[in-house]
């Protein structure tokens, strides 16, 4: 048995107290508007966020918000899952009667007290910055013209609204499809950018080639929703090569699906589906085991919303398929569910997010060539509680240790970031990235709509754009060799009819419905 000295314990009792007096004493910089605001409240304050806020997600530094926002946006949003859905004669927005959440979604009674409720809202209003600060850039996006040449549609319409876009590179016939939210038509174009086929299917934001067939997700109502409107369907090609939808969706009453993807997952010899369901306050990633006979059982991977991007990758050669999901919408990050047969997946948190990043999309990338998958991140979703310019939205590269944990290596900040795509556009042996934004700072700085950074070695990367991407509101985009003369091309989708943006600039009603980056580069 060890046995303190004397000395020992007066050592141990002093390191002790002098502990508690710094935290007793622990001094917080409050802003401009809440110089008045309790130190005591707002210490008790954070003692509770980190209690009861990150119970459902990553706890947020009151620094990622102005002080405005956490108090009109996000603590008026958030009290109702406390149980606190009426606070200083405000009711706060809920949806505790809708019926597509169930009844056990908010508590049935507040979880703390109504003075510790102002506790925390004191500490995010006193403690996050009457303002954030600006993106700051190493290189500005500077004009460039000499990759990619732009190519618009011969047929054009008013009004567009692009949910999706894909390059179809096994079908010279049907080499770009589109799908528009507002007539809910997939349209088909040829090499000349020219419809030569449409056909009615929803709201289509997700598409899968198989074969003669394309697996469509229609998402039912665009606008964050807790219905179960969006349904999988199959478009199938004729003789003819025209295009004709299934009668019988292959799933329906989904939940605002995203993603669809068909795959073996326990090697029975059937196709199975993954489906995220991006939902609102309710929503699940899940997978349909196939029994045969049209009939499929459902398997829920993880009951929350927010599953926006999978990759189906056997990444341990096990030969079992993983699967790699981002989440967004609150419990935000990436996850990697591993295969262990019979239908059996673990999970495992790579990378976590704070709840405001607003996280878009991910890609699977090996940026250093060490035959691990590194993975490239997008975040930018500005339409929910919290919309102003935010200094961490972009694109993040994180390189794997080649044991699937991940380190930051780069940031490229782009107000609103929705999408990058990692490719070797100019042909020299390195990944570029392009990337479009939805929610840019479209009235002082409108190239952010679309950026090419030109990888120039050692994670350097000089930012591009063109001045025809100015003119779009980019929702979608693909990458492919749309002509087949080697070289990746990019298109881009507008989506017109999105949040108004204050003091913009363009006219996203005039543009076209999509453009075609041609890839003019000479490969140096």
């Amino acid at each position: 048995m060890f046995i303190y000295k004397s000395n020992s314990l007066h050592f141990f009792f002093s390191v002790c107290c002098f502990i508690f007096l710094s935290s007793c004493q622990e001094n917080f910089n409050r802003n401009n508007t809440h110089l008045q605001t309790s130190l005591s409240s707002i210490r008790n304050g954070k003692e509770l966020a980190a209690r009861y806020c990150q119970s459902c997600h990553l706890l947020p530094d009151p620094s990622l918000l102005d002080s405005k926002t956490w108090e009109k946006g996000i603590l008026p949003n958030m009290g109702p899952r406390l149980g606190i859905f009426f606070y200083d004669f405000e009711y706060y927005p809920s949806s505790k009667n809708e019926r597509n959440i169930g009844t056990n979604f908010y508590p049935s009674e507040p979880m703390l007290k109504l003075e510790e409720w102002q506790n925390i809202i004191d500490y995010y209003t006193a403690v996050s910055p009457d303002t954030l600060p600006k993106q700051h850039r190493l290189y500005p996006i500077q004009q460039n013209e000499s990759l990619f040449a732009v190519q618009v549609p011969v047929t054009s319409y008013s009004n567009s609204a692009t949910s999706f876009i894909k390059i179809n590179t096994t079908d010279s016939l049907h080499p770009l499809i589109i799908s528009d939210a507002i007539t809910k038509k997939t349209f088909v174009f040829d090499r000349n950018l020219k419809v030569t086929d449409s056909v009615t299917g929803g709201a289509i934001v997700n598409m899968d080639f198989y074969q003669k067939s394309i697996l469509t997700c229609d998402i039912g109502v665009l606008n964050p929703n807790n219905g179960k409107f969006g349904k999988a369907q199959y478009i199938t090609f004729d003789q003819k090569g025209n295009l004709k939808s299934d009668s019988i969706p292959l799933f329906d009453s989904l939940q605002r699906p995203v993603q669809i993807s068909a795959a073996d997952l326990n090697n029975d010899g059937r196709t199975d589906y993954i489906i995220c369901e991006f939902g609102y306050l309710t929503g699940s990633l899940s997978w349909m085991e196939n029994l045969g006979n049209n009939k499929f059982s459902r398997h829920v991977l993880r009951a929350l919303p927010g599953a926006i991007k999978a990759y189906i990758q056997d990444y341990n050669h096990d030969g079992l398929p993983d699967l790699w999901v981002l989440f967004a919408q609150g419990e935000e990050g990436i996850f990697l569910y591993t295969n262990k047969g019979n239908g059996q997946f673990s999970e495992e948190e790579v990378l976590r997010f704070p709840p405001v990043y607003g996280s878009s999309y991910f890609e699977l990338a090996d940026f250093n060539k060490d035959g691990y998958p590194d993975i490239v991140y997008t975040c930018g979703d500005n339409a929910d509680f919290s919309p102003i310019l935010k200094p961490y939205h972009g694109v993040y590269i994180y390189l794997n240790d080649k044991t699937n944990h991940f380190k930051q290596k780069f940031f490229f900040p782009i107000n609103g970031c929705y999408k990058a795509i990692a490719r070797d556009f100019d042909g020299d042996g390195d990944l570029d990235i392009a990337a479009i934004s939805f929610f840019a700072d479209y009235a002082n700085q409108p190239e952010e709509g679309f950026v090419y950074l030109k990888n120039t070695g050692h994670f350097n990367f000089l930012p591009y754009t063109i001045p025809e991407a100015t003119q779009g509101r980019w929702l979608t985009m693909d990458a492919g060799d749309i002509d087949g003369d080697g070289k990746i091309d990019l298109v881009l989708g507008n989506f017109s009819i999105g949040p108004v943006m204050k003091n913009a600039k363009v006219d996203w009603k005039k543009a076209p419905p999509f453009i075609l980056l041609k890839n003019i580069g000479n490969g140096k």
